[in-house]
């Protein structure tokens, strides 16, 4: 699955052209998740484009703080469910009091976490707390990953499953970013190392099952 890498602004479109030409030639990715500026005047057209293209399945960008709030962005954010879209969010968990308020009103639209809100290690009291409001709508599930920065990676990997559930979590790597600070192997073993008391079905819905159901896999 590949998420958009901040391609020019100016051509959110180029990027999806590009992996269609990645797909034809090999086969993967199976599926994107596509740039998209929800406030922009080309909104409209933007996302239809996308959600015409049979491998997109949600959109991403970062919003600001007070973003998610703006009705001219809600308006945008109002389009994704009837096109078949989700967001997905990369926001610090000081947003999540937005995205949890973005969440309650709008319950028909998914919300994917990426790197489960960028926790810091002097902040995980904060951050863990505001994980557990954006936890506690049932239409946010979590991506655990992008924890280069984090030493806590135990706790911060149990603490968000904790409030998630097995079902509403999913590992997920951020490469090549996160090779400047360890290896694929180095990342996923950690994964396996902490879940390994976990049930057999519990640890299949972290690693495969969730990400299959959540980006629409076959």
């Amino acid at each position: 699955m590949y998420v958009e890498a901040e391609w020019d602004p100016r051509d959110p479109a180029g990027e999806m052209n590009f992996i269609a030409e990645i797909r034809k030639a090999a086969g993967f990715p199976t599926v994107a998740v596509a740039q998209a500026w929800l406030d922009r005047d080309d909104c409209a057209a933007v996302l239809e484009a996308h959600a015409a293209r049979g491998f997109v399945r949600g959109i991403r960008h970062k919003p600001k703080p007070g973003m998610m709030d703006d009705p001219r962005w809600r308006a945008g954010y109002r389009r994704l469910a009837p096109l078949g879209l989700h967001f997905e969010l990369q926001a610090p968990w000081r947003q999540l009091d937005e995205a949890a308020r973005l969440a309650a009103t709008f319950p028909d639209t998914l919300i994917v976490l990426n790197h489960a809100g960028l926790p810091l290690d002097p902040e995980f009291q904060d951050w863990k707390k505001a994980l557990a409001g954006l936890a506690s709508l049932p239409n946010v599930a979590v991506k655990i990953s992008g924890l280069g920065n984090v030493s806590r990676k135990r706790e911060v990997v149990l603490a968000a499953i904790e409030l998630f559930g097995t079902q509403r979590a999913m590992f997920a790597s951020n490469f090549p970013v996160d090779s400047l600070r360890a290896t694929y192997s180095e990342i996923f073993s950690a994964f396996d190392a902490i879940t390994a008391a976990f049930a057999e079905g519990e640890r299949r819905a972290l690693f495969h099952d969730n990400a299959i159901r959540i980006y629409r896999m076959s």
